[in-house]
Order: structure tokens, then C-alpha cells, then sequence
């Protein structure tokens, strides 16, 4: 039975790794220091036996005993890492090298959750690893851009440098049960505004697209991610290429709600993608992983978590 670390395991995406470790019968360790991250995400898995949870940041060093890590701690929704930015790049670089300066002294592979936003605002599309991004560093979302590249950066050196066995994904948009309430994401957002039959907020023209990746498909890239041989460090894409406008998100939400809600436009936030699909041709080649759910089937189980949130 191995040892997993997972940090910022309380999250949205963290919370649902912990599950699915748990199922692969993995003993658990779940780090967080509850910036963002909710007790009610891993409530359920308190009385199991195999899961630990520590109340901790990874600002700071951690001294345990484990057989892989998972590095997931970091504010990801521009609400919450534009709340204290200094924060948010220190939790992305200090934590990072907290987590490969255990990850050396225990010689075992550890995880970079790096981000699709590592891309910026893309001048190439769909976006490919060997792209190397178009991103505004001094920006309002460079604290959480620069954070993420910096990390990578720091783990492909220590990869280099140390001959760890480092792995990283870059996470494209991804929606699911837990996502937090206020977090701003535009799945939470559009969903919450439609139950509760408000105007539906969309900024820009909704031309804007997204691809959206269920939380079951991307836990299980991660654990994939894993699995793959020391000499595959990637980055390699994470998310659904199915690509969808805003605005098309927004109808098909009013619909599954069946919402009296109506769309109104604002201003477009400085530095806001136009368009964002993960090319995944690596992952389905090294990972033999895609993803499976469809948007309207993930939808319909957000929608259902909100309503019992509500």
C-alpha cells in the first residue's frame, strides 16, 4: 500500500484525487491550509482509516514519511488568487520548493498541478505543450501565470540538476461537485446565477471559448500521470478539447436549469483568454488517456450538487 501526499488535498480537484487514491487503495495524507480548500470537501473521508489529514501550509516545510506527492496547493480561480497575490506566488514557487526538497530527500517522484494559464492569453491554437505561451508578467493574473511557470521551471531544474523523478500536467478548465461557491469560475457562476434565477453575467461578447473537463476524467490523467516512467517528466495537457463559446455555455445551463435567467454583458476583464482547447495528442499517446464524460452529463451532477448547496 503506498503513501500518497496530496497538498491542497481539500480543494475542488484535490478533495476528488483523495477519493480516487483512496479507491486505488493508496494510504492518504491530505495537506491544506484552508485558504481556499473546505473541510466539507473531504468530510466524508475523516473515519477512513487510510486518510490523515494535516492542517498545514506549504509556505513551510513538512517533514513526513511518504512514497509520492501530488503538489495541488495553490488558490486557482482569479476570485481567490487576486485576494493576496503575494500569497498565491509564494504558495506557487516557496511551495513548490518545499515539495521537491522532500521529494529529494525521500528519492520518490513528485507531481507539478501546473495550469493551462501557463499559455496566457494563446497566439496559437489549439494549445500545445511546445508552446511556450503569451503571458502579460505584470498583469492582474500574472501572480497566478508567473507563480505556475516559475514552478515549472523550478522542477524541470531539480529534474536536471538532482535527477528527481518529477512529472507535470497542465490543467485546462475543469467543473464538477465541490467546485466552491464563490470561487468566480463561470460554470459555478452561470449555474449559481441560473438557480437563483438572476441575470446571467457574461464578460466580453461571449465569443470567448472554454473547454470544460469533468473532475473524474481529470483525476484520473493525474493518477496516469503518475504511473508513467521516470523519464517522462511532460508537461503534458490535461483537459476536454470539446471547445465551447461562453455564450453557448451560458444557454445550455439556462436550459438543463430550465431558468427564467437572462444574459447580460459586461466589460472583459484585463488579459482574459479568447480561446482556450488543450491539444491532448501526448496524453493520449503516453497516458492513453481522454476524457469521457460529456459536458451536458457533467453538468446535470454540478447543477445537482449546487441545488443541495442552495
Amino acid at each position: 500500500m503506498k503513501t500518497t501526499l496530496v497538498t491542497g488535498g481539500a480543494g475542488f480537484i484535490g478533495s476528488h484525487l483523495c477519493d480516487y487514491l483512496l479507491s486505488k487503495n493508496h494510504e492518504v495524507i491530505c495537506v491544506d491550509n484552508f485558504f481556499t480548500g473546505q473541510k466539507k470537501n473531504i468530510k466524508h473521508l475523516l473515519s477512513n482509516p487510510n486518510f490523515e489529514l494535516i492542517r498545514h501550509d506549504v509556505n513551510f516545510p513538512l517533514y513526513l514519511e511518504v512514497d509520492e506527492i501530488y503538489n495541488l496547493a495553490c488558490p486557482a480561480s482569479p476570485v481567490h488568487y487576486q485576494r493576496d497575490p503575494v500569497q498565491t506566488v509564494k504558495t506557487s514557487v516557496q511551495g513548490a520548493i518545499n515539495m521537491l526538497g522532500l521529494a529529494k530527500r525521500l528519492k520518490i517522484p513528485v507531481l507539478q498541478a501546473s495550469t493551462s494559464e501557463v499559455y496566457g492569453d494563446p497566439e496559437v491554437h489549439p494549445q500545445k505543450e511546445s508552446y511556450v505561451g503569451h503571458v502579460n508578467c505584470i498583469g492582474p493574473r500574472s501572480c497566478y501565470d508567473e507563480g505556475k511557470r516559475c514552478a515549472e521551471t523550478l522542477f524541470m531544474d531539480y529534474h536536471r540538476q538532482n535527477k528527481l523523478d518529477i512529472k507535470i500536467v497542465r490543467i485546462f478548465n475543469t467543473y464538477g461537485p465541490r467546485l466552491a461557491m464563490d470561487d468566480g469560475r463561470v460554470v459555478s457562476n452561470f449555474i449559481l446565477q441560473a438557480l437563483r434565477s438572476k441575470p446571467i453575467t457574461i464578460y466580453g461578447d461571449g465569443s470567448q471559448t472554454r473547454s470544460f473537463c469533468y473532475a473524474s476524467d481529470l483525476v484520473e490523467g493525474l493518477y496516469k500521470m503518475m504511473q508513467t516512467p521516470k523519464n517522462f517528466t511532460g508537461p503534458v495537457n490535461l483537459g476536454n478539447p470539446s471547445e465551447f463559446t461562453v455564450k453557448e455555455l451560458a444557454e445550455k445551463i439556462i436550459k438543463l436549469t430550465n431558468s427564467k435567467s437572462k444574459i447580460i454583458y459586461k466589460p472583459l476583464p484585463e488579459d482574459d483568454p479568447k480561446q482556450r482547447k488543450p491539444d491532448i495528442t501526448l496524453a493520449k499517446d503516453k497516458l492513453k488517456w481522454q476524457p469521457k464524460i460529456k459536458l451536458e452529463d457533467g453538468l446535470l451532477k454540478t447543477i445537482e450538487y449546487f441545488k443541495e448547496c442552495l
